[in-house]
């Protein structure tokens, strides 16, 4: 296995990047200023730690001019830098402000840029992007590269079946340690292994698995983790590859429980992801997905029913919580969405399933290939 730090692939981010500039454009920014790693990576397909743990403050690491192109990288070094980011593009990290200044201000096109977006700020920073651009409008950058994520390139699609095969993989080592007595932690790190072993190291989700609950439709099962007979068991596979989110879910039930229950209950999912899968269409409303749960007759999860996936998460954000925001949002062709279908019956657990759906002009297509538990 590769050690070295790599790039992405050129076809990979020159794809990116053609989106990138045409967002600019149709956004009318002359220069974009980023500071948010997935953005970052984007752009430059340049790799680097975007899922350490914490917060960071906003620090102009990236700063990307239409009129030439050109992307100007904070890097202290070339190892990972893309070869058509020459070395002269990259400048080094600096507790000062006005060497940020003094940097910017030297990159071409900057001085005469009128419209500059920024990807995130504070009001030092704001202060600062001012002198950088001194006769430029500051503006919301967010809105331009979230446009352009939204929708896939050819080349991400395949880096996210990678993803997604590395952890159904993985969920497949963690299915074959399923047996009563076995501790969730165990079927965890079993499926941290698998993954590790397919050289992803950097989970996805926090939650990998855990027993469904008998008696609350949301609660987590809190009594020491064992699992027992009749436990219907939640597995989220999810791994970060190469920067992009794969994931999968799958529920299993263990023996020893009420069989006609747990077949109703899966009957109950397998209709709701009939209608969740026939909401995924090019030009539907996000907010169908939430009402294919109410035609359904389930309750809506507390967690997203859907969820952009590509480098992070990507819009859109279809949840019980912001209705409003999943009735403005559209499918179209090219969205990668993570789905979930989610439903309960109390004295016998939890279904969860969840699938990547890839959206197309001739309809929804799984690029999850799982099996569901079948009698």
């Amino acid at each position: 296995m590769a050690t070295e730090v790599l790039p992405d692939d050129r076809a990979l981010r020159t794809g990116r990047r053609e989106r990138v500039l045409a967002h600019m454009e149709a956004h009318d920014l002359d220069a974009l200023v980023l500071g948010r790693g997935a953005n970052i990576r984007y752009v430059t397909g340049a790799g680097g730690l975007l899922w350490n743990a914490g917060t960071h403050p906003f620090f102009p690491a990236c700063v990307v001019v239409r009129e030439t192109g050109s992307i100007h990288l904070l890097s202290t070094w070339d190892e990972g830098i893309p070869d058509d980011i020459p070395h002269e593009n990259l400048y080094p990290l600096s507790w000062n402000p006005a060497n940020y200044v003094k940097v910017i201000r030297g990159i071409p096109g900057t001085a005469t840029a009128r419209r500059v977006g920024s990807d995130a700020s504070n009001p030092t920073i704001a202060q600062m992007l001012a002198s950088c651009f001194p006769a430029a409008e500051l503006v919301d950058g967010e809105t331009a590269l979230r446009a352009a994520r939204r929708i896939k390139t050819p080349e991400e699609v395949t880096a996210l079946r990678h993803a997604i095969g590395v952890a159904e993989t993985s969920l497949a080592k963690a299915l074959a340690e399923l047996r009563p007595g076995v501790t969730e932690g165990e079927l965890s790190g079993a499926l941290l292994e698998a993954a590790a072993a397919g050289g992803v190291t950097t989970p996805a989700t926090q939650e990998v698995v855990w027993r469904t609950s008998r008696e609350h439709r949301w609660r987590l099962v809190d009594d020491g983790g064992r699992i027992g007979a009749g436990d219907l068991v939640a597995f989220t596979a999810g791994v970060v590859a190469d920067g992009y989110i794969g994931e999968v879910g799958r529920t299993w039930p263990v023996e020893g429980g009420n069989q006609q229950a747990v077949e109703s209950l899966y009957r109950r999912w397998d209709e709701l992801w009939a209608l969740l899968a026939d909401a995924c269409r090019s030009g539907a409303q996000a907010s169908d997905l939430l009402a294919a749960y109410d035609t359904a007759g389930e309750s809506l999860p507390p967690m997203p029913v859907a969820r952009g996936i590509g480098l992070g998460f990507d819009p859109p954000v279809v949840t019980s919580g912001l209705p409003a925001t999943a009735a403005e949002e559209r499918l179209e062709p090219g969205m990668v969405l993570s789905v979930t279908g989610y439903v309960w019956q109390e004295g016998v657990g939890a279904v969860l399933g969840r699938e990547a759906v890839l959206i197309t002009t001739e309809g929804p297509e799984l690029l999850t290939t799982s099996p569901l538990w079948r009698p």
